[in-house]
């Protein structure tokens, strides 16, 4: 399955974007380049970005066409077939950015999601990303393999874990003197759909945090895509023999009654 975008986080402060247009859709982007701490300028500015936001449709088709020719990548409010990039919903928790969009289809939805998402994601969530990132050495000691590193954090951080991001503040520091060298684990699945929309949740958080994932031809790439972009994908006739260390998955399809 391709993407139709590619998500982007974009570090705009003090870097210039232009903004185009007058009235609330303006000024709602403006409130959201100030928040990103972008430098708001005309068109006759050098930018990378831009958002056009003018209601007169010749007007806007005319400066999206300008600014375009001088490969500026456009922002076109309203006119979803006109975008470059497209403006998510956002979800803030200090460093933590949740950003949903749905490729300029419907702003309605992205906001429906977003006003779920605060509801589920804990105030904590920003202090626990900190708390990671301030014991990035101490992990690094604790775990000096990247892939062991990471397989320690994804169980912590695992639905009931110690570190579970939706559930009260954890304690980072006191969570990493215990910590244990992750197991080895494998997992086999035998698959009765195509559709990766009918994994089961323990497929689904399976292939999210395998290393590799042993499977048969006639699993669907898109359900292959479901495994971590990293994850090494290794096509076989049988599940391994010695899966080896981290975590493993094997797939492969129910043969038809």
């Amino acid at each position: 399955m391709s993407l139709a975008s590619l998500p982007l986080f974009v570090r705009l402060g003090g870097r210039p974007v232009i903004l185009l247009g007058d009235g609330e859709p303006a000024e709602a982007k403006r409130r959201l380049l100030d928040r990103a701490g972008a430098l708001v300028v005309g068109e006759e500015a050098q930018a990378a970005l831009a958002i056009v936001a003018i209601e007169d449709e010749d007007e806007a088709q005319d400066a999206i066409a300008r600014l375009k020719a001088r490969g500026v990548l456009v922002n076109a409010v309203d006119r979803p077939a006109a975008c470059d990039f497209t403006l998510p919903a956002i979800v803030e928790r200090g460093p933590v950015i949740v950003a949903i969009g749905t490729g300029g289809v419907s702003a309605g939805l992205a906001a429906a999601l977003r006003q779920r998402l605060e509801a589920l994601l804990p105030a904590g969530l920003g202090a626990l990303a900190e708390g990671l990132y301030a014991a990035r050495a101490g992990l690094r000691a604790r775990f000096p393999d990247g892939a062991e590193r990471r397989r320690a954090i994804g169980a912590a951080l695992s639905p009931g874990g110690p570190l579970d991001p939706l559930k009260a503040e954890g304690n980072v520091a006191a969570w990493l003197a215990g910590a244990d060298r992750p197991a080895a684990r494998f997992e086999a699945f035998v698959l009765t759909s195509t559709d990766p929309d009918d994994l089961t949740l323990r497929q689904a958080r399976s292939l999210a945090a395998a290393d590799r994932v042993y499977h048969r031809a006639d699993v669907p790439g898109a359900i292959l895509d479901r495994a971590r972009a990293d994850a090494v994908r290794i096509a076989s006739d049988a599940a391994p023999a010695d899966p080896g260390e981290g975590q493993v998955v094997d797939l492969a399809m129910a043969t038809p009654a």
